[in-house]
C-alpha cells in the first residue's frame, strides 16, 4: 500500500496517541445532536513560576504545598475539544504541532484512534494564539494539517498577533510565541473567518469574550436548548490556584488583572448555573463543574 507523506506521518503518531498523556482520561457530552469529547494533545512540562510569576522561593514552596504541587516542573494536559454533528466536525484548537515540546503535538494520532482524518475536520475555532492551541495547524512539512477546514479567530486576537510590530512590543520571554504565531497565520490569511464577541459563529455556538491569558482571548459557549457547555481555553487555566483564588494573578497571563476579571465572571456563571465546563489543562479530560467552596471554587471532574 502507498502512503503519501501526510498519512506516513499520521500512521505513526497514532501508535504514540495511547501515551499522550499520562493519566489521561477521555471525556464526552451530548447535547441534543451534538457529540462532544476532549482529545488528547499530550501535556506540557512547565516551570512552577509559569504560575506563580514573581514569588520568593520560600512563598513559591508554601504555595505548592497548599495546592498539593509537586516540587518539579508542572505537566498539565492539553485536551483538544472536538465537536461533532451531522456534517460538521469542530475542532477547538489545533494543539502543539510538532515543534513546541516533545510532550506534546499528538493530536493527529489521536484523532486517528477515534476515525477522525484531517481532510475530515470542517472546522478549526480558536481560543487564542498560544503555541499549544495554534502550531498545530501546519504538519511535519509546514503543510496545512487540516486542508479542507474553515478557520475562526476572534477579530482582536487576530489583529494582535497578525500585527508585525506585536513581537518588538511583547515582552522578550514572549517574543518567539509572537513570531511563532505570526509565520502560522499568513498561512490562514486567505482562509480564515473573523468573528466580534456574542456572535454565533456555529450553529449552537456562540463566542465568549474573554480577555487577559491574551488581549483577544475568546471562550465558546455550545448550547441545545437548555443545556449547555463552556469551552474555556485557557481563562480558567488549572485546578488548583485558579479555582480556589480566582482572583490571584497569575503569570501565564499576559494582562493579569483582566484574566483574573475574566476568570471570576466565569466561575460565578457557571457555579450559579451548574453548567458544564471544558478546560484546555483540566485533568481527567478537561470536562467537569465549578463548585463554590468557601470564597472560591473547586473543579469537579466529570469523570
Amino acid at each position: 500500500m502507498a502512503f503519501t507523506r501526510r498519512e506516513f506521518g499520521l500512521s505513526a503518531a497514532a501508535g504514540l496517541a495511547a501515551a499522550a498523556a499520562p493519566g489521561w482520561t477521555s471525556a464526552q457530552i451530548t447535547l441534543g445532536n451534538k457529540r462532544i469529547e476532549t482529545v488528547s494533545d499530550g501535556y506540557l512540562t512547565l516551570p512552577p513560576e509559569f504560575l506563580f510569576d514573581g514569588l520568593a522561593p520560600g512563598v513559591l514552596q508554601q504555595a505548592l504545598e497548599q495546592y498539593g504541587l509537586p516540587a518539579g516542573p508542572l505537566t498539565p494536559d492539553v485536551n483538544v475539544t472536538l465537536l461533532r454533528e451531522k456534517d460538521r466536525v469542530v475542532l477547538f484548537d489545533a494543539g502543539a504541532g510538532p515543534g513546541f515540546q516533545e510532550s506534546a503535538g499528538n493530536l493527529p494520532g489521536a484523532l486517528d484512534v477515534l476515525g477522525v482524518r484531517p481532510d475530515e475536520v470542517t472546522h478549526v475555532v480558536f481560543t487564542h494564539c498560544h503555541p499549544d492551541h495554534l502550531w498545530g495547524v501546519l504538519d511535519d512539512f509546514e503543510d496545512l494539517l487540516f486542508p479542507d477546514a474553515a478557520y475562526l479567530m476572534g477579530q482582536g486576537e487576530w489583529d494582535y498577533w497578525f500585527d508585525p510590530e506585536t513581537a518588538d512590543r511583547i515582552s522578550s520571554s514572549r517574543a518567539a510565541m509572537a513570531i511563532g504565531a505570526r509565520r502560522r497565520m499568513e498561512q490562514l490569511e486567505d482562509k480564515v473567518q473573523l468573528f466580534r464577541d456574542g456572535e454565533e459563529i456555529l450553529p449552537g455556538v456562540a463566542a465568549v469574550a474573554t480577555p487577559g491569558h491574551t488581549p483577544g482571548h475568546m471562550s465558546f459557549e455550545v448550547r441545545d436548548g437548555s443545556n449547555g457547555v463552556l469551552v474555556l481555553g485557557d481563562a480558567v487555566g488549572n485546578h488548583h490556584v485558579s479555582f480556589a483564588e480566582p482572583g490571584r494573578p497569575v503569570g501565564a497571563d499576559q494582562e493579569p488583572q483582566k484574566a483574573a476579571a475574566a476568570r471570576m465572571r466565569l466561575l460565578d456563571q457557571l457555579a450559579t448555573e451548574q453548567m458544564q465546563l471544558i478546560g484546555y489543562h483540566l485533568p481527567g479530560g478537561g470536562i467537569g463543574r465549578a463548585e463554590r467552596i468557601g470564597s472560591g471554587y473547586r473543579f469537579v471532574p466529570a469523570a
